[in-house]
């Protein structure tokens, strides 16, 4: 593990000053709001169009990456982003707002390609589950000093724009310090909507819940937690508390995930939600130790329900499907994330603050009604499924690429869908020696039976002739 933090520290730095200024930037800008007494249909379009950014910006990267390279794309969407930035500080025209927002959105969707692509390719197989875990570790950790950030500095003036910033400035260093050279252009992972709507509704329905809620709770919980009563400092402590509580609960999620039925999981999981989120959806004001105490519960829950999803797809989709099932979820994740904030903001508009977790409670319940695991038949579940749960980003922090690092999608899998064999400077992959599988070792699986698993160690590298031009060196990062 030192080895593998020396090695990639940089781009874990990156990652964590990038997400220190996302997550202080959704809170402030919520804040603000709040403090000016505008209602929550604003806070929940800003949250909205900062989605469809990151949407737009699946496509974007790819061809700005393949355009210009990693390096300069990254330099370029990090300059866009800090400017972005301090443009809400110089414009209170709240529709400019959200053009900035989705403006910062689409930059940050191009800086997360540029990462993951790159760690991907840094990364030999056997180090991607380790990588993939300390990139995880990396954006939890930095969402929650964002919101610890207002715990030291309550005031709501522009230095806090000029903070989120200055992390935008800084985590341009290391990447444009680098000395190690691009890596290989990527282009967008297939679409087969229909395919998976047929294969998997059941995931995708609960990749739609978690996009509801997760994506209303990030930018309308700091509102909530305001007009509950919480100063600025406290408002910051709840949203690092809640979001703390993502980060905890993904070591025990994997262990019963490999246990038990992940299907009864997920709807284990949403009924559990609507118990924890009802007193919140009742009650117009709390005690603050109540919300402290109820809103990590629910979090707890509503950060389980992606990965459980992710896991519980996998195992019924064949592995040169699993590329197109990451961006199938991503995009589906995105259009719900992008409509949670808008509708609980217009419930928290007409009825009060209690309206959001009344919003969550609502799609948890639908969650609970539409998952039914005696429906799975498991008439499609293949016999290489991945048999161990993954703990997954969601969208606010990861790209399209994650399938890259994703343990359990093969890499070959990877390079073949998504090597662009039209991009300029494209250099066909070297095909590596065979090599010989070790004994099949058997592992019981999330859904009651056992299948063998065969360990195969896999090794590919295929670079870019424009960008090893470019910088001229192949010493790593």
């Amino acid at each position: 593990m030192r080895q593998i933090w020396k090695s990639f520290r940089a781009l874990y730095f990156a990652s964590l000053m990038m997400l220190i200024g996302s997550g202080l930037l959704s809170t402030y800008l919520a804040l603000r709001l709040a403090a000016d007494q505008v209602d929550g249909l604003w806070v929940g379009a800003l949250m909205a169009a900062n989605y469809v950014g990151l949407a737009l910006g699946g496509k974007v990267g790819h061809r700005l990456i393949g355009r210009v390279g990693h390096i300069r794309a990254y330099a370029t969407c990090a300059g866009i982003v800090g400017a972005a930035v301090l443009g809400h500080g110089l414009i209170d025209y709240l529709p400019a707002w959200i053009v900035l927002r989705m403006i910062v959105g689409l930059g940050m969707m191009c800086q997360y390609m540029v990462i993951e692509s790159w760690l991907n390719e840094q990364a030999s197989p056997r180090q991607r589950g380790t990588v993939f875990s300390g990139y995880m570790i990396a954006s939890y950790l930095g969402l929650v000093l964002g919101q610890l950030i207002l715990v030291v500095h309550p005031q709501l003036g522009p230095e806090l724009l000029m903070l989120v910033a200055l992390c935008f400035t800084l985590c341009l260093v290391p990447v444009a310090m680098t000395r190690s050279i691009h890596p290989a252009p990527m282009r967008p992972a297939p679409l087969e909507p229909l395919f998976f709507m047929r294969r998997v509704p059941q995931s995708l329905t609960t990749v739609l819940s978690a996009g509801l809620i997760i994506g209303s709770f990030y930018g309308l919980a700091p509102l909530y937690a305001a007009q509950q009563g919480l100063s600025t400092e406290h408002v910051g402590l709840f949203m690092a508390t809640c979001i703390g509580a993502g980060l905890l609960v993904q070591g025990p999620l994997g262990k019963l995930s490999d246990r038990y039925d992940r299907a009864w999981l997920i709807r284990g999981a949403a009924g559990l939600l609507l118990l924890a989120g009802l007193p919140l959806a009742i009650f117009p004001s709390m005690p603050i130790e109540a919300v402290f105490v109820m809103g990590f519960l629910a979090s707890l829950l509503q950060f389980s329900l992606y990965p459980l999803a992710v896991a519980f797809s996998n195992d019924h989709v064949e592995g040169e499907r699993r590329v197109s099932l990451t961006a199938m979820l991503l995009m589906t994740y995105g259009v719900g994330a992008s409509i949670g904030p808008l509708v609980a903001g217009v419930l928290m508009k007409q009825f009060g603050s209690n309206m959001l977790y009344a919003f969550v409670c609502l799609t948890a319940l639908m969650l609970v009604l539409r998952v039914r695991p005696k429906a799975v038949t498991n008439l499609h579940q293949v016999q290489d499924a991945p048999l161990h749960h993954v703990a997954m980003p969601d969208s606010s922090a990861s790209s399209p690429l994650v399938v890259a690092l994703d343990p359990r999608v093969d890499e070959q899998v990877v390079q073949d869908q998504m090597q662009n064999p039209n991009e300029p400077g494209y250099v066909a992959p070297v095909e590596a020696e065979p090599v010989a599988e070790s004994p099949e070792r058997v592992v019981p699986s999330g859904e009651g039976v056992v299948r063998p698993v065969a360990v195969v160690d896999e090794v590919s590298a295929v670079v870019s002739a424009d960008a090893a031009r470019d910088v001229g060196v192949d010493r790593p990062l």
